[in-house]
């Protein structure tokens, strides 16, 4: 085996453990919210995206947003429904009926 491919390998192995580590401290951070907050500042706002937020969620396209959920408000301007008074409006299409029948056929 010559120099260049020990080295080589040696190269891969120490980048593999680069890699390895930080997948494990991106894991850690996901199971330790308080430690995700140690290290960003903003890691509790709903904008906030990074590696561990994925892998937390599960998804690497993109991190699942927090629902936001509210009490409802009532409307005040529809609290009151005025009582509604009947109506008759004459159909558009009633001066159409001379079109019912075909015309005079030529014998």
């Amino acid at each position: 085996m010559s120099t260049f491919a020990r080295s080589n390998n040696c190269g891969r192995a120490i980048i593999a453990a680069f890699v390895s580590m930080g997948f494990l401290w991106a894991l850690a951070l996901s199971a330790s919210p308080q430690l995700h907050q140690r290290v960003h500042k903003d890691a509790n706002r709903v904008e906030h995206n990074c590696a561990v937020t994925m892998i937390a969620s599960g998804s690497y396209d993109h991190a699942a947003q927090v629902p936001l959920v509210s009490a409802p408000v009532p409307a005040l301007q529809f609290s009151k429904i005025p009582a509604l008074s009947p109506c008759w409006v004459q159909s558009p299409f009633l001066g159409a009926c001379i079109l019912e029948h075909a015309p005079p056929a030529r014998g």
